[in-house]
């Protein structure tokens, strides 16, 4: 198994991506701390998790939250001991809206679960794993990371700016053992469209992405980004560092 005797925070694991990570890791031999805001969806998962001979231990929360974020990370420590592997999955859309349109509350809703949660949580991980001799951070960023033309301003900004985050944390701590890597995510068949209000779209803004859109070469499964997260995290990929590498059908290469 790739991931015997490892431990694994992921977040935004009650559906889509971050639930088939979860499932993924948990057969893989890792024991898995399942985060969501979602009550039902986590407690779903941490069930499909047991029923399959998994070990897992879910916890509720918004990793916009800082207390929410770093409890996460400790209940690692507490339960299993220390912190392996770290998947920063959860995140919101926008509202397609520009910098002349955007709100305070979106902007900072966004920015909240997208940048800062990834932070909390990897500013708390990398302490338990420098002191554990290393450890494995896979950011889940978006084609919107790389390009102007996939969201509005707020999702845009955001994974533009975890994509740093990703470069940065893996070139800082490359000697403490610590690697950190990115997937720019294309079209995946997630329920991250139902965390905004569909009727309240910016018409013009959509308008702009559906250009973009339209260009969609293939939709991904959850199960085809899950398993480019198990490869990031595992000892096959132990020297790819600093990367951002695309999972979108082709879609950057329009």
């Amino acid at each position: 198994m790739k991931l015997n005797g490892k431990v694994a925070v992921i977040t935004g694991a009650g559906s889509g991506m971050g639930r088939e990570t979860a499932i993924l890791f948990a057969k893989e031999g890792a024991r898995v701390v399942a985060g969501d805001w979602n009550e039902n969806t986590l407690e779903e998962t941490v069930n499909l998790i047991r029923t399959q001979g998994g070990e897992v231990t879910g916890l509720k929360g918004n990793v916009a939250a800082q207390e929410d974020a770093e409890a996460l990370i400790q209940r690692a420590i507490e339960t299993y001991g220390k912190v392996d592997i770290l998947v920063n999955n959860a995140g919101v859309m926008d509202l397609n809206q520009g910098a002349g349109e955007v709100s305070n509350e979106m902007w900072e809703r966004v920015i909240g679960i997208n940048l800062n949660g990834p932070l909390y949580l990897s500013r708390s991980a990398i302490q338990n794993m420098v002191n554990n001799g290393g450890g494995a951070i896979i950011n889940i960023a978006s084609v919107a990371g790389v390009s102007g033309a996939a969201a509005g301003v707020a999702y845009t900004t955001s994974k533009h700016a975890l994509i740093g985050m990703t470069k940065h944390t893996a070139w800082r701590y490359l000697k403490e053992g610590i690697r950190c890597n990115a997937i720019a995510a294309g079209a995946v068949e997630t329920n991250i469209v139902s965390s905004v209000d569909q009727n309240l779209m910016d018409p013009k803004g959509s308008e702009r992405a559906n250009v973009y859109y339209g260009l969609i070469p293939a939709q991904l499964k959850p199960i085809d980004i899950a398993n480019l997260v198990l490869f990031l995290a595992s000892d096959e990929a132990r020297y790819i560092n600093g990367t951002v590498i695309p999972a979108d059908g082709g879609w950057l290469a329009a």
